[in-house]
């Protein structure tokens, strides 16, 4: 299996950006031990100070400017290197993620997942999932790396104080530091995971219900939706503050643990300073060094829910990228005649969808035009979905060349523009070449000319290197969909699927867009969802109806 193939790692996530992970990992190791030790000198300097200031003789010996040193010293490593780390993983964390979004987007796009235009459910995981996965990373690993390494250096420290002050401490560092987030941790990462699915479900009811406002007025439905709607958000907020609930017993376990530590350490520094083997400054500071522990420890008790956020991303995103409908199977043939597309007594809906297309029956052959019109909400973007192999449960028969989609390599056939663009922080070109790795810079100012973006991009300093932005933000809504356009055609795919591709254009605009669209498709088959008048005299035209669920 080749390294694209392979499934999503988390333990793979901090390949992307390697050098600038290890470098966030020392700078917040360094400002963690700072504050620490910030607190364990002062109080050393404090005390002793006090005690030499008893001591007439003492004082005038003290060396004062040392420590001071130390302690400014401290503070400045603390404030500098708290910054620098912020800054560091999260240019880290930022750019993993766009290295995340496009690897997976080319992975789905190179196997020709019709799936990835959903703007419901794959595009959240294409978005939201991703985002989930810098939480390994940022909550997870650095924590207890932090965690671990200061344990060990404090375990130290005191060892070279006195042997029995780290045996002292020991119990109840191991409780608050490995026992009990271990202990809670399966737990706490298995809630997060439900968390996942539970926000997916309510996020897709609302949008659901807010998309399907007027009708559900109309047909005097919104009360009962709304009361399913709060039913979902009393459970997802049931689970929230189990979640909470969890992390504060684990938070209050840890104190009690770090209460221990400090009982056991000022038991036996006590004994040690009765016994002149230990000054009480030193003492002191080895205590306020194990109080500065709060600091690193208490973030381990949120970690496995940060695991478990993440591990339920990676899961759904290799679902994405593996699951059935995301492969040609064994067997299927090639499609090497002229498409032909067919719908047969065809019924869809999306689950929790109020209406769509019901009992259609279409015929189209190479070279033929399907224009789709209907009010908004009566299943347009429905049936492009099903015509797109989208595993979206529906009945009658969908055929190509007369035989199911199954029987043939379909994802090499049939293209389609969502109304949910896909454009990446990358440059035009780069954008581009997502539809076909090979093109030429010719090809890809042709295919510009087509859509009328070529005296735009000659205009721009950069030309084809001009960067678009993170979901396309330094472009127009038109042009970014006239890119996405664009990228379509060069993957040159015999069935082209258009749900408004005209959206944001002027009259000028859209007729040079159209006049291509029917030149590229001649020996093709177009289906386009506009509400714009289109002057088609041979197209197909078919009008859905709302359908009451």
């Amino acid at each position: 299996m080749s390294r694209q193939a392979q499934p999503l790692r988390l333990r793979g996530l901090l390949r992307s950006r390697l050098g600038e992970w290890h470098l966030a990992l020392f700078l917040g190791s360094c400002t963690l031990f700072a504050a620490i030790s910030l607190l364990a000198i002062s109080g050393w300097f404090i005390s002793a100070a006090a005690l030499a200031g008893l001591a007439t003789t003492a004082a005038y010996g003290f060396d004062y400017f040392r420590p001071a040193a130390l302690i400014r010293l401290c503070a400045i490593v603390r404030t500098s290197g708290r910054y620098a780390e912020r800054l560091t993983s999260h240019h880290a964390a930022l750019g993993l993620l766009k290295d995340l979004r496009i690897s997976l987007f080319a992975r789905v796009t190179a196997r020709g997942h019709a799936a990835l235009t959903r703007s419901t459910s794959t595009m959240h995981r294409l978005v939201a999932d991703i985002d989930l996965l810098d939480f390994f990373p940022l909550r997870v690993v650095a924590p207890w790396f932090w965690a671990s390494l200061l344990v060990l250096l404090l375990l130290g420290g005191c060892y070279l104080l006195a042997p029995v002050l780290s045996l002292a401490a020991l119990p109840g560092l191991l409780l608050a530091w490995l026992i009990l987030p271990l202990l809670a941790g399966r737990h706490a990462a298995r809630l997060a995971r439900a968390d996942v699915s539970l926000a997916e479900q309510r996020r897709i009811l609302l949008l659901d219900n807010l998309q399907l406002l007027t009708p559900l007025l109309l047909w005097q439905r919104w009360s009962v939706r709304q009361a399913v709607f709060d039913s979902e958000d009393h459970v997802f907020n049931q689970q929230r503050l189990r979640q909470q609930q969890l992390g504060s017993l684990i938070a209050a376990g840890q104190q009690l643990g770090l209460a221990l530590s400090l009982l056991g350490l000022l038991w036996q520094g006590g004994l040690l300073v009765q016994a002149g083997e230990l000054s009480l400054p030193l003492l002191l500071a080895a205590v306020l060094g194990l109080l500065g522990l709060t600091e690193v420890l208490l973030p381990l008790a949120q970690s496995f829910i940060a695991l478990g956020l993440s591990q339920a991303a990676r899961d759904r995103l290799n679902q994405l990228t593996r699951s059935p409908a995301s492969r040609i199977e064994e067997g299927a043939a090639p499609l090497t005649e002229l498409p032909s597309l067919s719908l047969k007594d065809l019924s869809a809906r999306h689950g929790g969808a109020l209406s769509g297309p019901q009992r259609v029956d279409l015929q189209l052959r190479a070279g033929e035009v399907l224009l789709l019109s209907g009010p908004s909400g009566c299943g347009k973007s429905t049936l492009l979905d099903v015509l797109a192999g989208e595993p979206l449960p529906f009945t009658g028969e969908r055929l190509l060349n007369g035989e199911a989609y199954e029987h043939w390599q379909w994802r090499s056939v049939i293209g389609y523009l969502p109304q949910q663009l896909d454009i990446f922080d990358m440059t035009l070109a780069e954008n581009l070449r997502l539809g076909q790795p090979e093109a030429t810079e010719q090809q890809l100012w042709e295919v510009l000319e087509d859509v009328a973006l070529a005296d735009w991009v000659r205009g721009r300093p950069a030309q084809l290197s001009t960067t678009l932005g993170e979901y396309g933000a330094q472009v127009s809504g038109g042009q970014a969909r006239r890119i996405a356009l664009a990228r379509l055609l060069l993957a040159q795919r015999p069935v082209l699927l258009l749900d408004e591709p005209f959206a944001g254009l002027d009259a000028a605009t859209r007729e040079q867009v159209l006049v291509t669209l029917l030149r590229r498709q001649a020996q093709g088959i177009l289906v386009i969802v506009s509400h714009q008048s289109l002057a088609l005299e041979n197209a197909q035209r078919l009008q859905l109806q709302m359908s009451e669920a």
